[in-house]
């Protein structure tokens, strides 16, 4: 599933609390986009619709809980960026990069050794 970057910025909040109450989510959220109670609420009930997230109406204040976890949902925009813009080919997308930004002694030395314990 494609996730908005609204809906990213969601599900961000409900990985870094790991469920949390309306309100929570609010001041959460408030300081970085600037979303009223309503805006959060409506994010919320559109995202439980696309099952995104669960509402735990249970309790009161109800808890909202993220139904995806973080890596799966990084894993997979991995996936689709890598195939969308680099045609699937991970060595191209990894020289873009390093092409771009230059890495410390220490980061290279971790890729070597990545790329040293790969089967291929």
């Amino acid at each position: 599933m494609k996730l908005s970057e609204r809906e990213w910025t969601v599900l961000n909040a409900l990985w870094e609390t790991e469920g949390a109450e309306l309100g929570t989510l609010v001041n959460e959220l408030y300081e970085n986009t600037g979303w009223s109670r309503n805006t959060v609420l409506t994010y919320l009930t559109r995202m439980e619709a696309k099952v995104l997230v669960r509402i735990d109406k249970e309790t009161y204040p109800h808890i909202y809980h993220a139904t995806l976890d973080r890596e799966s949902c990084q894993q997979q925009e991995r996936q689709s960026f890598l195939h969308r813009v680099y045609s699937g080919s991970t060595g191209d997308l990894i020289a873009a990069f390093l092409k771009e930004e230059p890495i410390s002694q220490e980061e290279r030395e971790r890729l070597r050794k990545i790329l040293d314990n790969m089967e291929v």
